[in-house]
């Protein structure tokens, strides 16, 4: 009995230490001329690898598709859309879609729209992107510990998407038709 407890509170231990590294069911929303606009993600943090994140060498590098990244950890980031938007310069009708961002520039990142929806985050098929799009990318002025997702109402039938993790943020506009 004793080391079945042990066994079990060590399994509880652990499973607590993964859980503070990833907020899994995270749920960003805005509403712009009365439609919604819903992002569904994973958010793993830095946890201690500042400056080891990004790159070729760093976390995401290791991932099968680099530079192509999950934008998130766990599942896929799911993006809903009440209505027909423009993302950047992409038109992109209602519906559900994936998202993952193209890293293969440091200093212009793209977000990448993909119609294949459920999937795990590490499995991505280019023939199924919508399109991608570049993202305006700047600094955050403190490091992001936890990945974040922005959605924002910046008037009239305007909107933008952002990303932050780490030292960087990355974003693009968003029009509802």
């Amino acid at each position: 009995m004793k080391t079945f407890l042990t066994g079990a509170l060590a399994l509880i231990a652990i499973s607590a230490i993964a859980f503070a590294e990833t907020k899994s069911g995270q749920t960003e929303s805005v509403t712009i001329n009365g439609k919604t606009i819903t992002i569904k993600y994973s958010s793993p943090a830095v946890n201690g690898r500042a400056g080891k994140i990004f790159g070729k060498d760093g976390l995401i590098g290791g991932d099968d598709n680099y530079p192509v990244w999950r934008a998130g950890a766990n599942a896929a980031t799911a993006l809903h859309t009440d209505a027909d938007l423009t993302i950047g310069t992409l038109a992109v009708p209602k519906g559900d879609y994936t998202l993952f961002v193209n890293l293969a520039n440091p200093a212009a990142w793209e977000l990448i729209v993909n119609k294949q929806t459920g999937q795990s985050g590490l499995t991505y098929d280019a023939k199924q992107d919508l399109g991608r799009v570049k993202m305006t990318m700047s600094k955050p002025a403190a490091m992001v510990e936890q990945l974040k997702y922005s959605l924002s109402n910046t008037g009239g039938n305007k909107g933008k998407l952002s990303l932050a993790w780490e030292n960087v943020e990355a974003s693009v506009p968003i029009t509802v038709k």
